[in-house]
């Protein structure tokens, strides 16, 4: 047979030794930089949080509530404004809130009667003086509803007998008339029914 003539310009195969090159040869890929450690969700939430904590200056609200709540008992409501006037987020005070009355730590019933007693025995007050205390420190409508039927009349005008009788030593020389207008006065200031403020009038003018 004779010698193949390649046509169409086809290449005619060289030794594969001759196109061999070793391995330390050739040239080397880019070094790539190791890729970026994945950080998780939980890692996410420390940086933010400790971010805001530094930026901000604010204790986590949890604290910022017991805080509060170490100092005096204290509503849901007025608890709600203190942590909102501190720039919390109102979901976060709400979670905050609910978790606090969950554990007992705040109860506007409880505290209603807590205050009634307070001020009826610390301070002398009665009837609307305490409701108006009540309202001030923005109990629930509820709480002070049952807390002010819980209030005894009885216990009430006996109040007003021994406050008047105190009171009425203080005016002195002062002639009747002044004194029983100054006396009912100062016992409807301190929120006794207009009842028991006469009965307590009369009980120091018959004295």
């Amino acid at each position: 047979m004779g010698e193949v003539i390649p046509i169409f310009g086809a290449s005619v195969p060289q030794d594969p030794a001759a196109h061999e090159v070793s391995l330390s040869e050739r040239p080397r890929a880019a070094s790539l930089p190791e890729p970026a450690r994945a950080v998780s969700l939980p890692e996410r939430a420390e940086r933010v949080e400790g971010r805001d904590d530094q930026a901000t200056g604010f204790a986590p609200i949890e604290d910022a509530s017991l805080r509060a709540l170490g100092r005096r008992g204290m509503s849901r409501r007025e608890l709600e404004r203190l942590l909102a006037g501190q720039g919390y987020h109102e979901f976060a005070i709400a979670d905050e809130l609910d978790r606090l009355e969950g554990v007992g730590l705040i109860d506007d019933y409880a505290l209603a009667q807590h205050l009634v007693a307070d001020l009826q025995e610390r301070k002398g007050l009665a009837g609307g003086a305490i409701k108006a205390e009540l309202v001030k420190r923005v109990v629930a409508p509820g709480a002070i509803a049952y807390a002010m039927d819980l209030l005894d009349t009885a216990d009430e005008l006996a109040m007003a007998r021994e406050i008047a009788a105190k009171r009425a030593r203080q005016y002195g020389a002062l002639d009747a008339s002044t004194v029983e207008r100054r006396l009912t006065a100062f016992l409807l200031r301190r929120g006794f029914s207009s009842t028991a403020v006469r009965a307590a009038v009369a009980s120091v003018r018959s004295a």
